[in-house]
């Protein structure tokens, strides 16, 4: 039996690792699951940009209807692309912020912490992942969540190799200030946003 669980079949049919643990099996195995997995088909476009979509979706662990509000409100962002004012406003979610300040080692666990109650912003408890965080906040793992293993594992600084410039992070004191909105090159998603666009307005 191949037992390699539900997000390493996600990632392999997305075309991309959702988690360090897909990483392995993905590298061996980088075509969709299934008995036909490995042919080559010619896809319409329309499944094409499916795809694009739900990898964006996957990415951040939304479900379709808040992508789609997402998507509604990036429209009407002027003087800017619709795709990247998209990843950009995705990116400020409060559970993408826990995640790319390494404070969690996966969007599913950074939004388990926010959940959880772990997770303050200004001082103040937020359990919402869909909190958006706005340039000068501080994100800060609350004191009495600071004992917990992956906390202090986080602490050491063990996942922030790629701290994005956008965020200004105190490993030790599991502390994150938003400094400035990113910019979409900056941010380490795997998307053509365009064709994300592109699906929605269809």
């Amino acid at each position: 039996m191949n037992n390699t669980g539900p997000k390493v079949r996600l990632s392999r049919a997305l075309g991309l690792p959702l988690t360090p643990k897909a990483v392995k099996y993905f590298e061996a195995r980088p075509y969709p699951p299934g008995m036909h997995g490995r042919a080559r088909k010619n896809e319409s476009d329309y499944k094409i940009r499916l795809r694009e979509k739900q990898r964006l979706r996957a990415q951040y662990n939304i479900r379709e209807t808040q992508l789609r509000n997402a998507f509604a409100k990036a429209a009407k962002v002027k003087g800017a692309k619709t795709g990247e004012a998209l990843i950009v406003d995705l990116e400020t979610r409060l559970d993408a912020v826990v995640l790319r300040s390494g404070f969690a080692r996966t969007i599913y666990q950074a939004r388990q912490f926010v959940v959880h109650r772990h997770v303050l912003v200004n001082g103040r408890r937020v359990d919402r992942p869909s909190f958006r965080v706005r340039p000068d906040d501080v994100v800060q793992i609350a004191q009495r969540s600071r004992s917990m293993v992956p906390f202090q594992i986080a602490a050491t600084g063990a996942n922030t190799e790629n701290v994005p410039p956008y965020l200004e992070v105190v490993h030790d004191a599991l502390t994150a200030r938003l400094s400035r909105l990113p910019e979409r090159r900056e941010i380490p998603v795997v998307c053509d946003e365009q064709l994300v666009v592109e699906h929605y307005s269809r």
